[in-house]
This record gives C-alpha cells, structure tokens and sequence, in this order.
C-alpha cells in the first residue's frame, strides 16, 4: 500500500502582480471572496479533509499574512519565512522538504475556489492518489465550465487518467485546477533556490506519472481584480439557491 498525503503547502508568497492596484497593500491570499479569504477557502478545504498540518510560505506583505493565519484553529500552521528571497513554487517546496519525510503532500493555490462540488474535492484526491502509478496528481477543471479560465487550456487526459500537454496552437478540454498531490522524491537533492513547479509537472507527463482528477464542482479562478465580483457573485447565487423555498409545493 502506498502512503497517502497527510501534509499540505500552501502557496501564499507571490507578488500578486495581476491584482494590483488591491495587492499594493494587501497580500494576495487576504482577498475576500465569498465573504472569507482566499486563505481560509483553501485551508478549511485542508481542514475538512482530516489535514492536520500545513506550511504555508510568505514573502509580500508577509506579516499581514501572518496575522491573519494566527487567527486560525486548524490545520496546524508552520510558517516558511522566504521574506529574505522569494523562491517560487519549486524552490519553496525544496526549502522546506524534510517537513515531509519522504511522504506525498498536497500542493495549493490560493487564488483556486469552487463551487457546487458533491463532495470534499480534496478528500478526493486523498483517495485518487496512487503513488505505485503517479508522481504527480492535479485537480482539473473542465475549461468551458469553469470561471475565470484564459488560454488553450493545460492539458488532455486519457482513459487512465494520464495527462499529456497540447501541442503548440492546439486547445486542451482541462486546466489545472490549481490543488494537487506530489512526490517528495521528486524535489530530492535539489539546492534550495528560486525554481519553477511546472517543469515537475512536465517531466512526470513525459514519464506517464502526471494523473489529473476531474473536479465536480464549478472552478472559480480569482487571479485580477474583475474577477472577485464575478466570484462573489457565484458564491451568493448558490447561497441563495439554497435558502430560496421552493416555487410550488407537492
């Protein structure tokens, strides 16, 4: 039996750039959407999920940040301090990678909501994950339903659920859904410095071991300013869904 992911990181150290003038001051992460953070969207998913530890790195803005995350009762919080150097997503990940005794982990964005999903869809990956056949495996949106998506899409999937990338010009039904799973073993012996997380995810598709899992819900992607009232819009549609009576009695 393989190990199952039992930790997370959080990515919430970005410059935010595509949010300015609102990242100006205010960290990224700390945008409300939905009435809460996109912090807390994404560490009470973790939390529903039965994770009880998460690292999350800071760099901008990186004492609001936290702040904000002492407020928190779970997951258990370590901060990784990458104020002296932003490290990217890689580099992030190999600073703090003994935390993750050679076990898998889970990987996530913050500015990545959903909606309407069925089912905890990180709890769905918990249970997707199979280390014997996978380096790496990605929560996808279908592009066309999902909000917020731009470009060609990130990748097709076969019928077992591999992943392969489009071909310059071609279009790809999915796009990462910004949370996943990977491999410890994948970071090892690497010197801790600024480094990419997509040539990872590139390398383990041209092995076979680059998996996707098909979220259920809608995909709200929230990376500039126009998008958090379309966001916020979304989440009050479903609130509303839910507490509206019904049109007529049976």
């Amino acid at each position: 039996m393989t190990s199952r992911p039992e930790k997370a990181f959080v990515f919430a150290a970005g410059l935010g750039t595509r949010m300015r003038p609102l990242t100006l001051t205010l960290p990224k992460p700390l945008i409300q959407v939905g009435g809460k953070t996109m912090l807390d969207h994404m560490l009470d998913r973790l939390a529903e999920a039965g994770v009880n530890e998460t690292i999350v790195n800071v760099h901008w803005l990186a004492d609001q940040i936290e702040a904000a995350l002492k407020k928190r009762r779970s997951p258990a919080i370590k901060i990784s301090d990458e104020r002296a150097l932003l490290l990217d997503q890689a580099g992030g990940i190999i600073k703090v990678l003994p935390d993750f005794a050679g076990k898998p982990f889970f990987i996530c964005n913050t500015d990545a909501l959903w909606i309407d999903s069925p089912a905890p869809e990180v709890t769905r990956l918990r249970d997707h994950w199979d280390g014997d056949k996978m380096d790496v495996l990605l929560l996808l949106a279908k592009s066309s339903e999902s909000l917020g998506v731009e470009g060609r899409g990130d990748f097709f999937m076969d019928a077992s659920g591999a992943l392969s990338r489009p071909a310059p010009g071609e279009e790809a039904p999915y796009t990462y859904a910004g949370v996943g799973v990977i491999k410890s073993a994948l970071f090892a012996n690497r010197a801790v410095e600024p480094l990419r997380l997509a040539p990872f995810f590139f390398d383990a598709a041209a092995r076979g071991k680059l998996h996707g899992l098909v979220l259920q819900g809608r995909w709200l992607h929230v990376g500039t300013p126009d998008m958090i009232e379309r966001a916020d819009a979304a989440f009050a549609s479903r609130s509303e869904a839910k507490t509206c009576p019904p049109a007529f009695s049976t």
